[in-house]
């Protein structure tokens, strides 16, 4: 597919059709990352990270757990 490229402000843009958006799976507001290779611009969806809690838990140690916080008294019916 041939598309032109526009002038927008002092940069250029360009128009995603709709086919091609959805099959990606961006929509207006998704982040993607812009790159060169070999001379072509080649334009991916940035996906948000997946996190497994056990991942996540399996970094804590004795040397980088933190203390207790205190978040002040309570000020309704909360029960600590």
């Amino acid at each position: 597919m041939v598309i032109n490229i526009l002038k927008w402000g002092n940069s250029l843009g360009l128009r995603i059709p709709r086919s091609f958006a959805k099959e990606a799976g961006v929509e207006e507001g998704s982040k993607v990352n812009i790159s060169l290779e070999g001379g072509s611009l080649v334009i991916k969806p940035v996906r948000p990270a997946k996190y497994r809690l056990s991942d996540l838990l399996s970094e804590v140690r004795e040397d980088n757990i933190h203390e207790e916080i205190s978040a002040g008294d309570a000020t309704g019916r909360e029960v600590y």
